[in-house]
């Protein structure tokens, strides 16, 4: 028999799952405050961008998604979206596929806004860089339903933890691509920057950012990308949503609602999708970049 102070090996146990408890523990009680604005805050955020798609009508939210896929890459994805999101609206989950996708667009948002100054300030400084690429590791091996552990303990159930564990989730591509997009940019073109007298600020924003773009628009696609797997599993913990069903679907063995809940979710993935894919390669959009540094 293994005692509680010895294992298979022989060797000495070490609570190590005890001090985290107790850590967690510590930083629940003593930061309470923070965690109550925090969670007032992301609640506020969250019930703001809901109402925005949640309000109008179907057909109205729908038109204004299918225009947006027009303007990105032209009418057959625009044409795509429109049926798809009348496809959602036909099975009864346009509510929860808007609760979705506000939950998906406000810990997307939180996630590059850390992200992308994270990956600027790895790209620029050796030593961030290497002392985020395990924490960054780190972050993307754990299972996703370890996240969901402390985020309950610490925000109780609801929209959340969803949230908070959706951008934990979802932080490092944001930080990879963007030190990534950072680094590849030619050298001999910073130099030149250099040599024209620019300063290390004006030529991040003028030059390495604007040719780092394309692979930072891969970073923020697969930040969505992720923000949107963890649909389900925030559900667990009572988010709103397409989530919620597929969990109820799964403990009720209700074959339908599960197939009608995933399915609305890969038609939100493949529209976020295909949009992040075509703004990347949309040349106005560097171009605004750079008007925006001058």
């Amino acid at each position: 028999m293994i005692t509680a102070a010895e294992t298979q090996s022989g060797l000495p146990r070490i609570p190590f799952g005890d001090w985290v408890d107790t850590a967690v523990s510590w930083i629940t009680s003593t930061f309470a405050w923070l965690f109550d604005l925090v969670k007032d805050v992301v609640v506020w955020c969250y019930d703001q961008i809901d109402l925005v798609l949640s309000a109008p009508p179907f057909w109205v939210i729908a038109l204004v998604l299918a225009a947006l896929a027009f303007w990105a890459k032209g009418w057959r994805l625009g044409l795509g979206a429109l049926v798809g999101f009348a496809v959602i609206d036909v099975m009864d989950q346009w509510s929860n596929a808007m609760d979705t996708l506000a939950l998906v667009i406000l810990a997307s948002v939180i996630a590059l806004v850390i992200g992308i100054p994270l990956g600027i300030w790895a790209a620029r400084n050796d030593a961030v860089s290497r002392v985020l690429r395990p924490v960054l590791d780190f972050m993307q091996t754990m299972p996703a339903f370890v996240y969901l552990i402390p985020t309950v303990i610490i925000f109780r159930v609801g929209v959340v933890p969803g949230i908070i564990a959706t951008v934990i989730f979802a932080l490092a591509p944001g930080v990879r691509f963007t030190e990534l997009g950072i680094r590849q940019v030619d050298r001999e073109v910073v130099e030149a920057g250099h040599a024209f007298g620019a300063t290390e600020g004006r030529i991040m924003r003028q030059i390495q950012l604007p040719l780092a773009l394309p692979t930072i628009m891969a970073g923020i696609n697969q930040v969505i990308m992720l923000a949107l797997s963890m649909v389900v599993i925030s559900g667990m913990v009572g988010a709103a949503g397409l989530g919620g069903d597929v969990v109820a679907a799964l403990n009720r063995v209700n074959i339908s609602l599960g197939f009608e809940a995933g399915l609305s979710v890969v038609i939100l993935a493949m529209f976020l999708d295909r949009i992040t894919s075509a703004l990347a390669d949309r040349a106005p959009v560097a171009k605004a970049l750079k008007a925006a540094a001058v």
